[in-house]
């Protein structure tokens, strides 16, 4: 099986015809390579494995849940897309253990479900494999699918601690560092399962705003606080992201001016030969850097071509600081 076929196959989604091919550059080319080695990881579990097609009712999901929304806009575009053109990628199952003639999902739950919906079989590789490689493959399948949000990879990850792994099958399975999988177990040590489970995936927050909430409601003054917006019905009428953003804004009252006074902070730079002059712009969500005189296009240039340089200094300087 080809890797591009798995990479489609994971999405269930066709390339758009006649889109434009543009080149990847820096952080984003990083990216492309990390999630590239992720689906090769993936991949290897399917390889030379005959495809079989399982009925949905004998199949049983993971002993690990990794996902907080089970239906979304994303899974009913997959039920569409697998109604309209099939099952392009097979998952991976294997043998129940207990009960013969059933099976236990390791990748592919969505797929699963989908083909339950549609009222057909599910393509399906049948593979024995024990519980460190289960959780491994599955943490795997869903990182190169960089479809899980941070706090679902924190809950998968806190999960398999409960469960006995330790931190190095912990940070395989997620494709983690040490200090990132650290910075996963303390969020999720702060904040209440309950509140975790009201917020929901929140796709659009991510690291830090999970950090600065968990270190917010881990706060036992503000303990009625969290139960109060939990308990408010137009709470959980809201989106996820919404959600997050009503309790972060409930438990800090000062949330909104600091933005504000970000929002309006410009910093400018000048070397000693003022052939370059630089001015930068931070709100804590967009950053920018405009540069005018001399040097300013071929200085500009140097730093784009070491963009993938400078994001993994970045990376790495991130890692050691912990939490």
């Amino acid at each position: 099986m080809a890797r591009k076929n798995l990479l489609e196959g994971l999405t269930e989604m066709p390339e758009s015809a006649g889109a434009p091919n543009y080149p990847m550059r820096g952080a984003g080319r990083s990216l492309v390579r990390s999630l590239d080695e992720l689906a090769k990881q993936a991949e290897k579990f399917l390889e030379g494995e005959a495809v079989v097609d399982l009925d949905p009712d004998v199949v049983e999901v993971s002993f690990v849940k990794d996902r907080l929304s089970e239906d979304d806009e994303a899974f009913r575009a997959l039920v569409e897309a697998i109604r309209a053109r099939g099952q392009h990628t097979p998952i991976l199952v294997r043998p129940h253990g207990k009960i013969d003639g059933r099976y236990q999902v390791v990748f592919g739950h969505r797929r699963l479900r989908a083909a339950r919906e549609l009222g057909r079989n599910v393509r399906a590789v049948v593979k024995a494999i024990d519980d460190r490689t289960h959780v491994i493959a599955q943490g795997q399948e869903n990182s190169a699918r960089a479809d899980l949000t941070f706090i679902e990879r924190a809950l998968f990850a806190k999960r398999l601690e409960e469960l006995g792994y330790d931190r190095e099958v912990i940070s395989t399975a997620l494709a983690a560092n040490a200090a990132s999988v650290s910075k996963m177990m303390s969020v999720m040590e702060r904040l209440p399962q309950e509140v975790v489970q009201a917020i929901g995936p929140a796709p659009g927050v991510g690291r830090e705003r999970w950090v600065e909430l968990s270190l917010l409601a881990g706060k036992s003054a503000n303990a009625a606080s969290v139960a109060k917006v939990l308990e408010d019905d137009n709470f959980h009428e809201l989106p996820s992201d919404k959600r997050f953003e009503a309790l972060y804004a409930a438990l800090n009252k000062s949330a909104r001016p600091v933005r504000k006074t970000a929002a309006a902070r410009k910093v400018t730079w000048q070397p000693l030969d003022k052939a370059v002059q630089a001015e930068m712009k931070n709100d804590g969500k967009a950053f920018s850097l405009s540069m005018k005189a001399r040097n300013a296009g071929r200085f500009g240039e140097f730093l784009s071509g070491r963009l993938d340089a400078l994001y993994e200094q970045f990376l790495a300087e991130e890692g050691t600081q912990g939490d």
